[in-house]
């Protein structure tokens, strides 16, 4: 099912489809899989932060002065976990001085609801722009449950960027019904949810397939 939303934005590049088709393969290992979402995370974390704000800066080249640019305010990266510590890992390398926070949350398997058991957050997490990592958006529930986290530390909607490797339309509708300023940047949007919540045709469990924890 298409998804039509300006808050919705899915990177369409030749090497983000090779990779997450070999993100994709049931056959790749833990290994390979942990370096995958290394690489996506880059090219998400590149398009996340096309409207970052900067200021104009004088620099001396080896040869003259020339005016440069330089980022206004701090970036935070909140992975939710376990999953999301995939992705940051290339994210950070692309912006090495971001601050980071963490949030923890497990959904039940019978209900699919979230259940937050850890908030650590920078103290000024609102000051400046938010990039929130959850490689799987399929109900949208621990997403939007960690928006609400975001947004009761004074975070604004339209500061916080949601990352993810995939995303199905149940997933982006909620989050979008919910806090329509929250803007989604994915790797994918796939088919549906099967009947226990999971992406089809999706890669699986992200976090039991990033920590070789796979039954």
């Amino acid at each position: 099912m298409p998804i039509e939303a300006p808050q919705l934005h899915v990177i369409d590049h030749p090497l983000m489809a090779h990779l997450l088709t070999e993100a994709r393969e049931r056959r790749t290992s833990a290994q390979r899989f942990r370096h995958l979402l290394k690489q996506i995370g880059v090219l998400i974390a590149w398009e996340a932060t096309r409207d970052l704000p900067v200021e104009p800066v004088q620099v001396e080249t080896a040869l003259e002065t020339c005016q440069g640019a330089r980022l206004v305010g701090p970036v935070t990266m909140v992975p939710i976990l376990r999953a999301g510590l995939g992705l940051v890992e290339g994210m950070l390398d692309l912006i090495p001085h971001a601050r980071m926070g963490h949030i923890g949350i497990y959904r039940e398997e019978q209900s699919c609801e979230p259940h937050v058991y850890l908030e650590k957050l920078p103290l000024n997490v609102a000051a400046g722009r938010v990039l929130l990592v959850d490689p799987m958006l399929a109900t949208g529930g621990s997403a939007a449950a960690a928006v609400k986290s975001l947004l009761r530390h004074g975070c604004r909607e339209h500061e916080v960027r949601l990352l993810c490797l995939l995303a199905a339309p149940p997933g982006v509708q909620k989050l979008i019904r919910e806090h329509p300023g929250v803007h989604i940047y994915a790797a994918g949007v796939d088919r549906e949810l099967d009947s226990r919540g999971y992406i089809l045709p999706g890669l699986g469990d992200a976090g039991d397939r990033l920590f070789g924890t796979e039954d």
